[in-house]
This record gives C-alpha cells, sequence and structure tokens, in this order.
C-alpha cells in the first residue's frame, strides 16, 4: 500500500501565518531475535546492535516429556548493545517441532510446574536478562486453558527475579488455540508471528504477503488495541523440493541458488516477495528488504510501533535501511 503527495493545481495563496510543520512518523522501536547456534546471526547482531531497542538473545529449551527448562547456549551481555532491552525465549520446540505434550505435562502437574517457573526464574536472574518471550507453538484449542496456566507460572517467576517485561509469540492466523484477549491475559505484549503464510510443509509460496499482513494483523488489533502488540516480520525464505520439507534460506542464500541454477530471481507483483523455480527441481520465495518495506507500511497503518525480525543473520542487509 503507497500513498503518493498530489501537487496542486494552482498556486496556492501565501498564509499569513506560519504553517504547522510536517511531522516525520516516529521510527517503530526494533527487536531482534536471534539464533545462538548460527554464526551468521551473532555477526548480525554485533553489526546492528545499535538500530535495535530489543534484542532476544536467550535461548531457554522445555525438556519434550518432562517441561524442564534448560538453557542450551551460553549468552554473553556484551553481544547486544547496553541501550538495548535483552530478552529470552523460553520455547517447546526441540528436536525440528514443537512439543504440545510438555505443555500439557507442566500445566497438569503443580509440583513439576512450579519446579519448572523457578527454574526459568533463576535463568533470568542469572543472566540478567530484562524479559521473557514465551513460545508455546502447536496447542489445539483445548489446550488453551493450560497454556495460560504454564504462561502465568512462568511470568510470575521471571518477574520475581526482576524481569520488567513478557510477551507471548502467536501464531497470526490461529485464534481458535490463541485466542487474542485470553493470552493477552497473560503477558505484557503479544508478539503476533506474521510469516509462514506458506509454511515448510505446504506448497510452495510467499511467506508473508501484505494483504494477509493487514488482515490478520488487524483482526488482532482490533480486539486489544495496537499499543500491546509486537508485529513479527519475516526476514527469510523457504527453497521447496519436490519430495521433502522447505529449507529456510537467508537472502544471500537465495541469491547464491539462483545464480548456481542460472535462473532469474524476480519479484513477483502479487505478494512483493522475490520468486525463483528451476523446473524440476526446486522453488524458492524469500524476503527481502522491499517486502519489508511494504509489509512495515501495513503493520504501521494500522498503528503497530513494535516490529520484531525473524531472524537475524538471515536478512537483505537492506533492510537496515528500510527500519531507519
Amino acid at each position: 500500500m503507497t500513498a503518493a503527495a498530489c501537487a496542486p493545481a494552482t498556486v496556492p495563496t501565501i498564509p499569513t501565518t506560519a504553517p504547522t510543520p510536517a511531522i516525520s512518523p516516529a521510527r517503530p522501536a526494533i527487536w531482534g531475535f536471534t539464533a545462538p547456534w548460527d554464526a551468521r546471526s551473532d555477526s548480525s547482531l554485533r553489526a546492528n546492535a545499535s538500530r535495535l531497542d530489543v534484542t532476544v538473545t536467550g535461548w531457554i529449551q522445555l525438556d519434550s516429556s518432562t517441561g524442564r527448562p534448560t538453557q542450551l547456549y551460553s549468552d554473553d551481555p556484551a553481544r547486544a548493545s547496553s541501550t538495548a532491552t535483552r530478552l529470552a525465549l523460553v520455547t517447546s520446540y526441540h528436536g525440528q517441532r514443537f512439543h504440545p505434550e510438555a505443555i500439557r505435562t507442566l500445566a497438569g502437574d503443580d509440583r513439576a510446574l512450579s519446579s519448572a517457573a523457578q527454574r526459568v526464574g533463576e535463568i533470568v536472574a542469572q543472566g540478567r536478562y530484562r524479559g521473557i518471550v514465551l513460545d508455546f507453538e502447536a496447542q489445539a484449542p483445548a489446550d488453551t486453558a493450560l497454556t495460560i496456566r504454564v504462561v502465568r507460572a512462568f511470568a510470575d517467576s521471571a518477574r520475581g527475579r526482576g524481569a520488567t517485561l513478557v510477551a507471548i509469540a502467536i501464531p497470526a492466523a490461529d485464534t481458535a488455540a490463541y485466542p487474542t484477549r485470553t493470552f493477552m491475559s497473560g503477558a505484557d505484549l503479544l508478539i503476533v508471528m506474521l510469516y509462514d503464510e506458506h509454511w515448510s510443509t505446504s506448497a510452495p509460496g510467499p511467506i508473508a504477503t501484505p494483504t494477509w499482513v493487514r488482515r490478520t494483523l488487524g483482526q488482532r488489533v482490533a480486539e486489544v488495541g495496537a499499543s500491546r502488540i509486537v508485529a513479527a516480520l519475516p526476514v527469510y525464505g523457504y527453497q521447496w523440493r519436490s519430495t521433502q520439507p522447505a529449507t529456510p534460506f537467508s537472502f544471500d542464500d537465495a541469491r547464491r541458488a539462483a545464480a548456481q541454477a542460472s535462473v532469474e530471481l524476480v519479484r513477483d507483483p502479487a505478494s512483493q516477495s522475490l520468486h525463483a523455480i528451476q523446473p524440476g527441481d526446486w522453488e524458492l520465495w524469500q524476503s527481502d528488504a522491499e517486502l519489508l518495506r511494504a509489509l512495515r507500511a501495513e503493520v504501521t497503518s494500522l498503528g503497530v510501533t513494535k516490529i520484531a525480525l525473524w531472524r537475524l543473520g538471515l536478512e537483505d542487509p537492506g533492510v537496515w535501511s528500510v527500519l531507519r
């Protein structure tokens, strides 16, 4: 969506008083998610730390059977900007998928939940994190009350150990398992994951189109307002092959694959995404700076002033100019 300024048809009358100066829209607060196992992510964090208002650098994984939290990767606070709010991610992701059974186990066992929540609080304090992001995907609609119970226990423990911010990541379009108002009751902010409109096991297609972002985010904003939402946008792509799940791609990966196959990486006008096909072998869809520009316009038009990038190290370097 683009707004064009029109020149006046006639010369305007000179006003007798000074006109009110135009006010440029404020830059959105930018969050950056890191992947501590990927050196590219750390390089991007170091290069762009001063541009980030919030960094998510910790990775706390819940055991798939017991729900016990473990911090898998060391995390040096010096990696991030001293002015950024630094958070840890608490996730049920393990072994290439999310484990909703871990959340169900914790919610059904008071002692296990108390122990897990206490451990999350300890990691927050030891790592000097300012808060946590809870990422419990693949839950069913019947799990909502159970998930909220775990969310509140973790949030209370983290706040008791000094956290000032608790956010929950929710899928953009799944309002059945992740109803907006219900999840908002357990956290300060909702991170709406505006990506995987097409996903690793779906048919090939764009990761996030402006129309889809406007529709899904607009529904969330209408329920709880823009001020309590973080719009998470993709800076990655996928390459699909016919017999296997898609592989996540960086911007450089996409350009390299297209060059090696001697095919053109072109912009799809309908989705604003980059697209390439090697007939009979693969198809890829990739995010870049121009797509991010279009998605940012949709987000800010809805009044949302916090944007997150998933994830650092995969981005087109031009996205930093777009965000600035």
